[in-house]
């Protein structure tokens, strides 16, 4: 097996993007708000996705657990900016984001896969699922058939539309336009395939919830100690820092379409979103991300801090990471609103 990501893998992700350039250098205005639709293929036919809405209610059901004396603990807490470094800006943001859908970058097969797995243990679909969507996003951003555009309502944008199923990217003629590239790949058809990629985060959570009880036992000693400190790493390392990814990277497909600063005039309404750019370490960029989407960088000016992208270039130091792409400076000044 290559040690690097095969120049064949990149196929449909350089299609995507060429013809994403293509359609913000014909219309690089600024648009205007305006409500749309649901996406055509969202309608009476379209069922409830129950094994969606079930997990997601139940998350949050159990949120008020975290706070009873029994499962809280300060250290317990830190699981929060440790678990989003790891399973955010590791996972979702590198992994998801910058390799998978835009080929940012390239890395050893094993390091790809570890990334892709910790974006599958953030709960937010297959990685083919993930990247089909966000492919689906870029093509069409604000525009019908965005699957999450703000302008049909913020809460579609944030997560109402993971609920209903869009029968236009459920096709294998879908997965086929937008991610030939991953599901050529052994590993991703077999997460695809399937409860796998479900499975996949029930064992990391037993993981997570193993170590708290090896914590526990030596620690306390007791088996009342055991149980409880398990209990903490459960609520803190697997239900809230779960919520915790969701709310904060649906929110760059709600917050950051809707309040926000914007750097360069795109054919969609993304904007540079501060507070998720730092919740996300560095995802929140989204004006700048959307304006140059192959780029890896997505903080562009000196305060625009973004983590996962300080991350990326340390790998490369060490050789891990090649082929990290840079900001596109001469087409982003073609569109600087400064």
């Amino acid at each position: 097996m290559s040690t690097v990501t095969k120049k064949s893998s990149k196929t449909s992700s350089q299609a995507y993007d060429a013809s994403l350039d293509e359609l913000i250098e014909k219309d690089s205005v600024v648009t205007q708000r305006g409500r749309l639709p649901k996406p055509e293929k969202v309608d009476k036919d379209s069922r409830i996705l129950w094994e969606y809405v079930i997990p997601v209610v139940v998350m949050h059901l159990l949120i008020p657990l975290a706070f009873l004396p029994y499962f809280f603990s300060w250290w317990g807490v830190l699981f929060m900016p440790i678990g989003n470094y790891i399973f955010t800006s590791l996972g979702i943001g590198a992994g998801y984001h910058r390799l998978l859908t835009h080929r940012g970058f390239t890395c050893p097969r094993w390091l790809e896969y570890t990334l892709s797995t910790l974006g599958v243990c953030s709960l937010q679909d297959s990685p083919a699922r993930w990247v089909l969507v966000h492919r689906v996003h870029h093509q069409h951003s604000d525009h019908q058939p965005d699957p999450h555009t703000p302008r049909v309502s913020c809460f579609w944008a944030h997560m109402g539309w993971l609920f209903i199923d869009n029968r236009e990217l459920s096709t294998a003629a879908a997965y086929d336009k937008y991610v030939r590239d991953l599901m050529r790949d052994g590993y991703y058809r077999w997460l695809q395939r399937g409860i796998n990629w479900v499975l996949v985060y029930v064992y990391h959570a037993i993981a997570i919830v193993a170590v708290g009880a090896a914590v526990g036992w030596l620690w306390t000693g007791t088996t009342a100690g055991t149980l409880q400190t398990a209990g903490q790493f459960a609520m803190w390392g697997v239900v809230m820092r779960t919520v915790f990814t969701w709310h904060v990277t649906w929110g760059i497909n709600s917050f950051s379409h809707m309040w926000g600063y914007r750097n360069y005039q795109t054919r969609e309404d993304s904007r540079n979103n501060w507070l998720f750019a730092l919740l996300t370490n560095g995802e929140g960029w989204h004006n700048n991300h959307h304006a140059d989407p192959r780029s890896a960088q997505h903080g562009h000016r000196w305060w625009e801090i973004d983590l996962t992208y300080l991350s990326l270039l340390a790998l490369e130091k060490v050789g891990l990471v090649k082929d990290l792409v840079r900001p596109n400076h001469s087409a982003l000044e073609r569109k600087s609103v400064a």
